[in-house]
């Protein structure tokens, strides 16, 4: 089964979202299920992972609850608070979910991403590591560094990293974002999403050949059983359509000329393997 590996669901009203603002009318509106369903029956994506897009309790309480209205919805990967001595408890509570499946470390929002590499930080994550719990890694790419040294504390790790750690797509430029990556992928138990492209390229006037060398590079590093498609819709809509983000992977991976049991583990086997759908059904 095809699936969506990276999307958000939202309510403007709610009032999680400080970086959803009216300056953004294309985001500044509700997403919710009846508007994501089109798109993945247009592409034959029967599930997705819905990730979680607030650093809230709430929102992941939110999430999940939404989860339960749409049938597509495979996962949650929600917000867990490291830095409070409770996150246990609120992990214990999620997990009792049958759509809860991980969560996210928002490293990207960080003044000082040298806090993952804090005792706090590492004792939370080695727990999980040992507890082999999915953990989505948002990161930018000059934060690859800190993230290698906290895989270095805490190798194993099960986590993939999100929106392959946004590189500079508008510009070309490959290093040092693919010599920071190919450290990270290493690690056997790291994964990479193929997700957040566009909107890391000239938003307005993008060309598909622009990410064919960032997905080409994904593709040496991690090998084409560690990556997974995800539309990150709707923040993709800032530069591109669902339709446009999908035929933007599939015209990279066309250039590698992959097998079709590859193409489909991109499009789908590769996240279930990595978020365990099987053991959630």
């Amino acid at each position: 089964m095809r699936i969506d590996a990276h999307q958000h669901f939202w309510k403007i009203e709610r009032n999680d979202y400080g970086w959803i603002t009216p300056e953004i009318p294309v985001l500044y509106r509700d997403y919710l299920p009846s508007d994501l369903r089109p798109h993945l029956q247009r592409h034959g994506i029967g599930q997705t992972i819905l990730v979680q897009a607030a650093p809230t309790i709430e929102e992941t309480e939110y999430i999940l609850k939404l989860s339960e209205t749409a049938d597509f919805v495979a996962g949650v990967v929600g917000w867990l608070d490291l830095e409070n001595p409770a996150f246990m408890e609120q992990f214990r509570r999620f997990n009792r979910h049958p759509k809860f499946i991980g969560f996210r470390v928002m490293i990207q929002d960080m003044a000082d991403p040298n806090v993952i590499l804090s005792p706090t930080w590492i004792e939370a994550l080695s727990y999980f590591a040992e507890q082999d719990v999915p953990v989505d890694l948002l990161v930018l790419a000059d934060q690859l560094p800190q993230l290698a040294q906290l895989l270095e504390r805490v190798p194993r790790l099960r986590g993939v990293v999100d929106h392959l750690a946004k590189p500079p797509i508008a510009s070309g430029i490959m290093e040092p974002w693919r010599s920071h990556m190919a450290e990270i992928a290493q690690y056997p138990n790291i994964f990479c999403k193929l997700s957040g492209m566009v909107t890391e390229a000239d938003r307005q006037g993008w060309r598909k050949d622009d990410f064919a060398a960032y997905v080409h590079e994904a593709l040496d590093l991690f090998g084409p059983e560690r990556v997974m498609f995800g539309s990150d819709w709707p923040v993709c809509l800032l530069a591109a359509t669902y339709d446009d983000v999908v035929d933007v992977l599939q015209h990279a991976l066309r250039d590698r000329q992959l097998p079709p049991a590859a193409i489909e583990a991109v499009f789908g086997a590769n996240a279930a393997k990595f978020y365990k759908l099987n053991e959630h059904e």
